[in-house]
């Protein structure tokens, strides 16, 4: 930064110091005050740190500004006094963390009573935060000595600032032994008991959102923190309730006592996702089933299953029965009944029990027909592409489960033999016990009870006939190819792969001849024009040999789905080599377009002196590649720069398709071929054109 090197005039700041009645607020008035704080200036600190100047600072943070102030300038001190206090400066940390009387004033911000001006609540919870990983002890040491702090943070939590209070607490305390030492207060205050009593029916949502999204971060920093230390280190005691059956039999009573509220599902649902994670979500979350012995970094308790089993029934009605929503206009018409999050987060909360292959688990989900029931809401709410990724989840899952002759399976043991970081207590059990899970039931379920490939058959000539009378192709159409090419898959190859094998032979034998025309023809077509070849401009072909080129990618299409970032970036790579674009002339982080000098101009030439410039009779074209089209060269090519000087004709004729040559002045595109530049309005800045993607509709 410039001012560090005294390069800059003397700050007007420093001429108002020398005044001896200098107040705070013509001080805060400089632009420049908060640099001339970081760059430590000594006077300016030597004066911010002094006790009016401090407390004026925190009463600032603290206190309500006047209502008649104008609405743009109201929070502008307060935002400035939040500024200096959290510039990180030395000086001004020790005095606000050493001062009793100052941390009193700021304490004293939770006292008021609810609800707290939000944008005084970020301000109260930076200031402290900042506190909390600069001063350290003696912070924590005074909020110790408050009693009621805990309850009066959970008193605000519809402010989303006290959730990043709490989160601060537990993460940014150092060194080990202190955070474990806050960890255990945190914990005798109840933290993790008060805040899933939170998450009930008769709370306000936003208290419950923001309670879930707490414990929902409190388990994964405890998971991530646990991770990287050594393993004598001392258990999260916060995480060690959080995962015990006492604590998720709880949860589970707040979810479904009391009239259904889909806020109280949905927000005790995604606790109860996390306790279960065993990998990242989404896209690697299905990426992780097609790799089999992935490691995962956190462990499922026993105990958080043997909570949730008695409950599966409670989910299977929701399914069934779910709270009230009504009719919604979506992009394909009138929803009646629409989908609602409390059945997505069931679907959601399926897939990752079922993932956990726990056996007990999988057999009453089985028995309660689970899997059917998701499958009915696959094929109903066919333009739901967050339904159907979770039920490809659960197809993937079952499909995935290890067979009891691979005892320990691949998901139980490292390749010395010990249990690997992804095997639940609950599958250990298991295998010390000989009751691995049978494979056959899900599977059987899945073929038999649930009649996968009859459905995906029917569906798929349903949705033929569809199109064949002109209708729009079903949303879901992209899922159900996946799920039946893990089918083919694993028929090849997979933990399940005899099973499946004679479930096929046991369908009927229409049905038996369909799907093996189905996979023989109508698949292995569909795959064959999903699968994007990598554009190429060293080896172009005609889409005629298209047929006898070998696809670049593995016939796995959800593979093919996690390189398409890898195809835009080499397609754009290759459109860059083809003509020439760079980084530096079209950089993403550009203000404002830049127009450069052709090649030709004098390299001595002022290019800031203003001058008039004829684009109509430019000799040359800038050079864009290495190369220039020489004479003789057909076509387009590497480097190849386009002159647009020889118009030989009329103008119209040689335009680009899609571009308008009947506006501006005709007679000047005739006599020079190219475009009038004097008609365009002068512009800054780049302007975007974003586009909604309509594939996916959320119900």
């Amino acid at each position: 930064m410039f001012w560090k090197f005294d390069l800059h005039t003397t700050s007007h700041i420093d001429q108002l110091l020398d005044r001896e009645d200098v107040t705070l607020r013509e001080l805060m008035e400089e632009d420049d005050v908060l640099q001339e704080c970081k760059a430590q200036n000594r006077r300016l600190l030597l004066f911010l740190s002094q006790d009016h100047c401090m407390q004026e600072l925190v009463s600032l943070i603290t206190t309500e500004p006047p209502a008649d102030l104008e609405e743009r300038s109201r929070f502008k001190f307060p935002n400035i006094a939040c500024e200096l206090l959290t510039s990180d400066v030395s000086l001004i940390n020790d005095k606000l963390g050493g001062d009793e009387s100052l941390l009193e004033m700021l304490y004293h911000f939770l006292e008021q009573d609810p609800p707290l001006n939000p944008l005084l609540a970020s301000f109260f919870s930076k200031t402290i935060g900042n506190l909390i990983a600069r001063k350290t002890e003696q912070v924590i040491t005074f909020l110790k000595k408050k009693e009621g702090f805990i309850g009066l943070v959970l008193k605000h939590i519809d402010a989303s600032a006290m959730m990043d209070l709490l989160l601060r607490l537990i993460s940014c305390v150092e060194p080990a032994p202190l955070r474990q030492d806050v960890l255990h207060w945190l914990n005798e205050e109840k933290l993790v008991q008060r805040l899933t009593e939170l998450i009930h029916t008769g709370r306000d949502e936003e208290r419950q959102s923001n309670a879930s999204q707490t414990l929902c971060d409190i388990i994964r920093l405890s998971r991530d923190q646990a991770n990287q230390m050594q393993e004598n280190v001392e258990a999260d005691p916060l995480l060690a309730v959080l995962e015990s059956q006492e604590s998720v039999a709880g949860l589970l009573k707040n979810m479904f006592e009391g009239e259904k509220s889909e806020a109280s599902i949905v927000n005790g649902t995604q606790v109860l996702l996390t306790l279960l994670e065993t990998r990242r979500s989404g896209l690697e979350g299905l990426m992780d089933l097609y790799s089999q012995g992935y490691e995962r970094s956190y462990t499922v308790n026993s105990s958080i299953l043997n909570a949730i089993e008695p409950h599966l029934k409670d989910f299977q009605q929701l399914l069934l029965d779910p709270p009230k929503k009504s009719a919604i206009l979506t992009t394909v018409g009138v929803l009646e009944q629409p989908l609602g999050n409390a059945r997505l987060h069931m679907a959601r909360l399926v897939a990752a029990l079922l993932q956990t292959s726990a056996p007990s688990i999988c057999q009453e989900l089985c028995n309660l027909a689970t899997m059917d029931l998701l499958l009915d809401l696959f094929f109903k709410y066919s333009w739901n592409n967050f339904l159907h990724f979770q039920v490809e989840l659960c197809v993937a899952a079952v499909l995935n489960h290890p067979s009891s002759e691979e005892r320990p399976s691949p998901g139980l043991q490292n390749h010395d033999g010990k249990p690997t970081a992804s095997t639940t207590e609950a599958q250990v059990e298991a295998v010390e016990t000989g009751r691995t899970s049978d494979p056959q039931t899900s599977t059987h379920n899945l073929f038999q009870k649930c009649r996968l490939v009859q459905r995906i058959l029917d569906a798929w000539e349903e949705n033929d006939k569809i199109q064949a009378e002109g209708g729009t192709r079903r949303g879901n159409m992209g899922h159900l190819t996946r799920i039946a090419n893990m089918v083919v898959q694993n028929l090849e190859k997979g933990p399940v792969q005899a099973q499946i094998t004679d479930l096929i032979k046991e369908l009927p034998e229409d049905c038996r001849g369909r799907w093996e025309s189905f996979v023989d023809e109508t698949l292995r077509e569909t795959n064959r024009r999903n699968t994007v070849e990598l554009v190429s401009t060293h080896n172009m072909h005609s889409s005629s040999e298209d047929d006898d080129m070998e696809s670049p990618f593995p016939n796995d299409l959800s593979l093919q789905q996690a390189f398409s970032d890898y195809q835009i970036q080499q397609m754009t790579a290759n459109f860059v080599d083809q003509f020439g674009f760079n980084d530096e002339e079209f950089s993403e982080h550009d203000e404002n377009i830049k127009i450069r000098q052709f090649d030709d101009a004098d390299e001595e030439e002022d290019i800031w002196e203003e001058k008039e410039i004829n684009y109509a009779t430019q000799a040359k074209s800038r050079t864009r590649g290495k190369l220039q089209k020489q004479p003789g060269e057909r076509g387009p090519g590497p480097g190849w720069t386009a002159n647009f000087r020889d118009s030989g004709g009329n103008a119209a004729s040689q335009s680009p398709a899609g571009w308008d040559t009947s506006a501006g002045n005709t007679t000047d595109r005739q006599e020079t071929g190219w475009a009038n530049f004097t008609e365009f309005q002068p512009f800054s800045g780049r302007q975007k054109t974003e586009s909604e993607n309509g594939t996916c509709v959320e119900q």
